[in-house]
């Protein structure tokens, strides 16, 4: 195979590694450059997510680099949501069918799995605590610093992959026509830590993604191989209950004790951490155009950066990398067509999930903990097992059904919300909602809504063109 353009990759993270090796692949030369030094021989991840929920999305992309029963051997399925009541009730929601599940892996082990495939490829040259300096968006030659020497970088493409506070990013602020903006959510979030038994074990269910609802915050807990549990406190960052309003310690210890009574004594040091850690921010990214002058591009957080609630933002930046691999196929490595057709096809279904994300919020901070929110799911599962090609639930649809787009799936569901509204308003359904009458209905509904072409829509063997709208 013949090299082609040289191509430079600013961030070698999960998303930008992975791009490396499908370009490397395509007989790309690339240069993949990262800020911070090689986490396989420093620990760079500390204070940070420790482990992300992976699902279909990403598997499809791991897959396609040959990689994923790997980083499966690593992972921990998650079959089910369960809910922890604030009188310590639990209660318990599938993701989907039985062997459906989202999975919970380490960040720092998937980047570095994916760092020791990317060293195997012989096109790819990985350097390690290179600064991006400066950037041409004329011709894609970039500055990186190293023990204050300056480097230039020629290169005929440039990718930024470098996260969701980008200097790729920051710099194109500058080019005309580039507009970016951030949104801040009222929450803020730090980490939190069950450890495990002495003898390893979990102290909580291990396959199920947990969750303390209660309304304006919640906690949560993914549960990471070595048996204990990563914790995410999300929390407003000013208002009567906030970070900033709970600053003594006698205010913290009532907090957890009020609020998180059994999950208080599994954890460790929570009161010392929330006293000592600085809480992060969550914020949306809205980016636009990704692509400057068909030379320099942005990928991943550094497009599209998000707020965790749906569990997609590696999902959605390694189908980034995916869709653009098949680009630069359909379009026989034409440049001057992949870039505006990588534009067309991922800025819309990043936008769809960054809005699910918001969203999501609220199902799981509230509406999880709600009786009558889960038996609307409940219907919403034994319809779609009597009409699989008629309705798809809309978890299923974003996290299981890998090949619609995310932008449909937004479409979809938020036409199916309507619909159920309807069918929560019937009297009794509570009592009723397994009688036939009400399948019956939802039918009716369905069908006027959808009508046969939502088959088609959701039969992944009938999906064409991905992406396109």
């Amino acid at each position: 195979m013949s090299v082609r353009e040289q191509i430079t990759i600013a961030g070698a993270g999960p998303v930008g590694t992975l791009l490396a090796v499908l370009l490397a692949r395509q007989g790309y030369a690339v240069n993949l450059f990262e800020s911070r030094p090689d986490s396989r021989n420093h620990n760079i991840y500390q204070g940070k997510s420790i482990n992300i929920a992976l699902s279909d999305r990403g598997w499809l992309a791991l897959a396609v680099v040959g990689i994923e029963a790997e980083i499966k051997q690593h992972a921990i399925a998650m079959h089910k949501r369960v809910m922890h009541a604030i009188d310590g009730t639990i209660t318990e929601q599938a993701y989907g069918q039985k062997d459906q599940a989202i999975w919970s892996v380490s960040r720092s082990g998937i980047n570095e799995q994916l760092l020791d495939l990317a060293e195997q490829e012989p096109l790819i040259n990985v350097r390690f605590e290179q600064r991006l300096v400066d950037l041409d968006f004329n011709d894609a030659s970039a500055s990186f610093s190293h023990d204050h020497k300056l480097e230039k970088i020629s290169a005929d493409i440039l990718f930024g992959a470098d996260g969701a506070f980008s200097k790729v990013r920051r710099l194109a602020q500058d080019t005309p026509g580039f507009s970016s903006s951030q949104s801040y959510m009222p929450q803020s979030y730090i980490e939190l830590n069950i450890p495990a038994n002495d003898d390893g074990s979990f102290k909580i269910a291990k396959n199920a993604l947990h969750i303390w609802p209660r309304k304006t915050f919640m906690l949560i807990a993914l549960p990471n191989p070595d048996g204990s549990f990563t914790c995410t406190l999300f929390l407003d960052a000013e208002g009567e209950v906030s970070f900033s309003s709970l600053t003594h310690r006698a205010e913290v210890t009532a907090f957890f004790t009020e609020n998180f009574a059994d999950a208080l004594p599994l954890m460790e040091n929570p009161i010392d951490d929330f006293l000592n850690k600085t809480a992060s921010p969550l914020f949306l990214l809205n980016i636009d155009p990704w692509v400057i002058n068909n030379t320099v591009a942005l990928i991943g957080d550094s497009a599209h950066a998000m707020v965790p609630f749906y569990g997609q933002g590696m999902n959605c930046g390694f189908e980034d990398c995916r869709v653009l691999n098949e680009l630069i196929t359909e379009y026989q490595q034409d440049w001057s067509k992949i870039f505006p057709a990588y534009q067309v096809a991922r800025k819309i279904n990043a936008d769809a999930i960054s809005e699910l994300a918001k969203r999501n919020f609220v199902e799981m901070s509230e509406l999880s903990g709600q009786a009558r929110f889960l038996l609307q799911k409940k219907i919403e599962a034994e319809f779609h097992q009597r009409h699989p090609a008629l309705w798809t639930p809309l978890y299923t649809m974003v996290t299981f059904s890998p090949l619609l787009p995310y932008s449909q799936a937004l479409a979809l569901g938020d036409i199916q919300q309507e619909i159920m509204q309807k069918i929560m308003q019937i009297p009794n359904i509570e009592k009723c909602w397994q009688a036939d009458f009400v399948y019956e209905k939802l039918w009716q509904l369905a069908q006027a809504a959808f009508g046969a072409g939502h088959t088609d829509l959701v039969n992944q063997k009938n999906l064409t063109n991905y992406g396109k709208g």
